[in-house]
């Protein structure tokens, strides 16, 4: 019985060293796998980095010999030049426009009212009696009379007249209704008339004295020598 057991527990040992065996081998196996693919992947990095080689140092340029000696050029001309006259456009004044008021008609003021017309005058009194003259009327008026311009004229017509006689018989005014050609002849017959003319007044239908016209007519001839 205790041979069995021995037997068995190193088969029991035996299986655990296989065991950890395979386990080491397959941790190994596992650790140099990685390994391997970091190593591979690095060397990669390494195969495609391209290392840049410096560029070569710029080539030195020898210097430029010195200019020969040349003659100092004079110096340049200074051109003066006259400032450009710039005419500057004077705005016109402004037009100064004036509005005119046209006068405003004159304002007419309305016409006045006509004038009343006298009173007619009284119509003059019928005449019952005429007025008769107190003198021959041919001795009022005479050639012995006559202008001495309208004889030196020769002048001569008929000069017609009219008196007015008042109430008293006296010639008040004498008008020409007819002249003879000459205004001397009709002038002076006229004064004559009414210094020299007497009447008997009219008289109307109660007795009573009036006012009255006279009219005539007086011929001028030049006197014979």
């Amino acid at each position: 019985m205790a041979y069995a057991d021995r037997n068995v527990s190193g088969s029991r040992f035996v299986a655990i060293v296989i065991v950890a065996i395979i386990v080491a081998g397959l941790g190994y196996a596992f650790v140099t796998g990685l390994a391997y693919q970091y190593i591979k992947k690095k060397a990669e990095e390494l195969k495609t980095f391209e290392v840049e080689e410096p560029p070569p140092p710029p080539e030195e340029v020898p210097p430029p010999p010195p200019p020969p000696d040349s003659p100092v050029p004079p110096p340049p001309t200074q051109i003066v030049t006259p400032p450009a006259q710039v005419q500057v456009q004077v705005p016109s004044p402004p037009m100064q426009t004036t509005t005119t008021i046209p006068p405003q008609p004159p304002i007419t003021p309305p016409a006045p009212p006509a004038p009343v017309a006298p009173p007619q005058p009284p119509a003059p009194p019928r005449i019952a009696k005429p007025l008769k003259p107190r003198t021959p009327p041919g001795s009022w008026v005479t050639n012995d009379d006559y202008p001495a311009a309208a004889i030196r004229a020769e002048q001569q017509g008929t000069t017609g007249f009219r008196l007015s006689v008042d109430a008293s018989g006296k010639v008040t005014d004498c008008q020409v209704t007819s002249s003879s050609g000459s205004s001397v002849l009709d002038s002076t017959a006229c004064s004559l008339l009414r210094r020299r003319a007497r009447f008997t007044p009219a008289e109307d239908a109660g007795g009573n004295k009036i006012p009255a016209p006279f009219s005539s007519r007086f011929r001028w001839e030049l006197p014979k020598n």
